[in-house]
């Protein structure tokens, strides 16, 4: 949750070298993939050819929708499993067949950007409206739930905020243009726990389970309030003003706050002190604001007390976490890159994955200490990438790469 993977990942790499296996995956997703042992999951959402017409496909506030790439066209819904020694995939699920409600975003949306996530004993993947979807290792389905929504979203940019999985705990975010909600689910059965409605908006940031003097919270940090929920019960304990239109980047946690940022409309960063109760708004909860080269798409890495994070052109920049002092601001990269995924940082290393078909890799530290750009040809990275075993694993639009040294 703070961005930095355990262990170390390769620093260069090339068409030609350190490309352990490069497999086209079908359809359209930019979720990132999940490691567990050796399998990799994915998913994937794949038209079948079969349109329907919009006027039978309501769309925002159940008007005609004719925006959005994708809307009215049947889609394959699916989780896939591959060999992490060779990219096989090792077996696939279809979850869904279904016709969209609404589309995405035509550059960086999709069906699939839900990230899906996994304990080991089972994968959790997400569609949204579509529903959840819970398989065991071997892509035995266990339990799915269809929550009866159908997800407006803000210029029909598409849904992708991804289960978040807690101590046998899955935890579900639906904010959009309508009556939302905020859901905990039991891990194993899928029995509902809590739900707690929510009208904060469209909203792309997956909330964040923090803990603070023995009990734990969620956090959901969207366009008109931040909210600190209770973890057992889905009451409200806190809120503050929010971060405007689009929240895209995770709150994470640093100590007894949470940080949490928004780079769209009024671009903002700010602290709060977790033990409050009530309205925070004005008071000396809010630790410290910045509002300088926020990042608006990607999520920002957290590591040893920095704040790192970079704008959707490439500059990057650090504060301290405690104080909300710069240590570098709005240091470009070796040009002015397309930027949509989030960095990761590894082995003292912070990987950039660019629309552009690069992954530029600095060293950590006081400057911005560049040490490798490493192009795939034809490629484009969307989706965040993993790190695990010493591996990195680089989805772009079509392929998903193992990268080794």
């Amino acid at each position: 949750q703070t961005g930095v993977a355990a262990g170390a990942a390769p620093v260069r790499w090339s068409d030609t070298s350190n490309v352990a296996w490069k497999v086209e995956i079908p359809g359209r997703g930019h979720s990132s993939p999940v490691i567990w042992g050796e399998r990799i999951f994915v998913t994937t959402a794949i038209p079948t050819g079969r349109k329907v017409e919009p006027s039978s496909a309501p769309g925002r506030a159940g008007r005609r929708s004719d925006g959005g790439a994708g809307a009215h066209e049947e889609h394959r819904f699916e989780v896939l499993a591959l060999d992490r020694a060779t990219g096989k995939i090792v077996w696939r699920q279809t979850a869904a067949t279904a016709v969209p409600h609404e589309g995405y975003h035509a550059t960086y949306g999709s069906f699939a950007s839900n990230s899906p996530t996994t304990d080991g004993q089972r994968v959790y993947a997400s569609f949204g409206s579509r529903g959840v979807f819970v398989y065991d290792l071997n892509g035995t389905p266990v339990w799915q739930r269809d929550f009866g929504i159908q997800m407006r979203m803000f210029m029909e940019f598409g849904e992708g905020v991804g289960p978040v999985l807690d101590e046998g705990r899955l935890i579900l975010l639906f904010d959009h243009e309508g009556d939302g909600f905020l859901v905990m689910l039991d891990a194993i059965t899928g029995r509902e726990i809590w739900r707690t409605p929510r009208t904060d908006g469209t909203n792309w940031a997956a909330p964040l389970v923090v803990g603070h003097n023995g009990r734990k919270q969620i956090v959901v940090n969207s366009p008109r309030k931040v909210r600190g929920y209770d973890y057992e019960s889905g009451r409200q304990i806190w809120e503050t003003a929010g971060l405007g239109l689009n929240t895209i980047p995770r709150a994470v946690q640093h100590g007894d706050s949470v940080l949490v940022m928004s780079g769209f409309i009024n671009p903002a960063l700010f602290a709060i002190r977790l033990g409050r109760e009530g309205d925070l708004a004005g008071t000396d909860a809010i630790k410290w604001r910045a509002n300088r080269g926020l990042a608006y798409t990607s999520s920002p890495v957290l590591h040893e007390g920095k704040l790192y994070f970079l704008t959707d052109n490439g500059m990057v920049s650090a504060i301290n976490a405690e104080t909300g002092t710069p240590v570098y601001q709005q240091i470009r990269l070796p040009k002015p890159y397309a930027i949509k995924a989030s960095p990761v940082a590894a082995g003292g290393m912070m990987y950039f994955p660019t629309e552009d078909g690069d992954v530029v890799v600095a060293r950590i530290g006081p400057t911005l200490d560049i040490v490798a750009t490493n192009t795939l040809t034809d490629q484009s990275f969307v989706a965040s990438p993993a790190v695990a075993g010493g591996d990195i694993f680089l989805r772009s639009r079509t392929h998903l790469f193992r990268i080794r040294e």
